[in-house]
């Protein structure tokens, strides 16, 4: 029994070090979100009904999504132009701040 919860405690200890080493700073997100404004709405709400809203959005995923646009593996012109500067951190961050309004 006493194995069994040590490795429980461990499994919860690397996930949480997983998820803080995948957070990013929502204040430098905010920096770099003025690129995506023109689409996505200066408040992550986008006017246009072509463009998806990125306001509450799972950080997770806009994580997922912004790769897969940088890497090619999603396709469009517009966001696969835009994605391609950002860096693993930039992304961390841009997903913390849309998250987190």
């Amino acid at each position: 029994m006493k194995k069994i919860v040590m490795v429980f405690i461990s499994a919860l200890t690397l996930v949480a070090a997983m998820q803080a080493s995948a957070a990013g700073d929502a204040a430098a997100g905010k920096a770099k979100a003025a690129t995506c404004a023109g689409c996505h709405g200066a408040n992550g709400v986008s006017a246009n009904n072509l463009w998806p809203n990125l306001k509450g959005q799972k950080a997770d995923y806009l994580v997922k999504q912004l790769k897969a646009f940088r890497d090619g593996q999603r396709q469009d012109p517009m966001m696969g132009g835009m994605a391609k500067s950002l860096t693993d951190a930039d992304i961390a961050n841009l997903a913390a701040y849309f998250s987190s309004l």
